[in-house]
């Protein structure tokens, strides 16, 4: 699918014509230079390489810096691969936010912020185990049995327990433009958006 890479700004809201408070998530969409075009004869696919925020020449190393020389544009940080564009771009071409149009719908992914290790009440919502009564003391946040014990004596691959929560792909699907500020690059969409403010994000329609 077409998109663009982005960068997550914060959030704010605006009003629709119901005079409506709806709450946004602002995203600095591109510019994005056309870094490589990828051909099935070539490559065995089809796809266009998107690069996009600058980065410093000393911090990328040669074979990259030749990358980026060869389309003529400076080193980026963030390089992604779209599909979709067919023919109408080339190499060196700089796409901006009037990709999209007003009172469209598009999907954003982006990394979910990490939270750490996280208990099972965090991580997969369990209730607890019930009242703070009948000598239960602290085993209110406790996940309880995790399997028989005479058999088949393990733990069953897959069981809900606790560990490292967040720092995952998502993607939030059907985001509505409430609006687009093309002098700088900003794209509002309704709702929000997976992932802190200054984290990357894949735009597609």
């Amino acid at each position: 699918m077409q998109g663009l890479i982005g960068k997550k700004v914060g959030m704010t809201s605006v009003f629709n014509e119901e005079g409506k408070s709806i709450p946004c998530t602002v995203i600095e969409a591109g510019p994005c230079a056309v870094t490589q075009i990828k051909t099935k004869e070539m490559d065995g696919y089809d796809a266009v390489q998107l690069g996009f925020d600058e980065k410093k020449e000393k911090g990328t190393t040669k074979a990259l810096a030749g990358h980026f020389k060869k389309a003529s544009t400076t080193p980026k940080k963030k390089l992604v691969e779209f599909s979709g564009f067919g023919d109408s771009v080339n190499l060196g071409d700089i796409l901006t936010v009037d990709l999209f149009n007003d009172d469209t719908w598009l999907d954003v992914r982006g990394i979910t912020k990490g939270k750490g290790f996280q208990g099972v009440v965090k991580r997969h919502g369990f209730h607890g185990v019930g009242d703070a009564t009948h000598g239960q003391h602290n085993r209110l946040r406790a996940p309880g049995s995790l399997g028989a014990s005479s058999y088949p004596s393990r733990v069953f691959k897959g069981m809900r327990m606790a560990g490292r929560t967040g720092g995952v792909q998502v993607m939030a699907i059907s985001l509505r433009v409430m609006k687009l500020i093309p002098e700088d690059n900003l794209l509002l969409v309704k709702g929000s958006v997976p992932g802190p403010n200054g984290s990357y994000l894949i735009i597609t329609k």
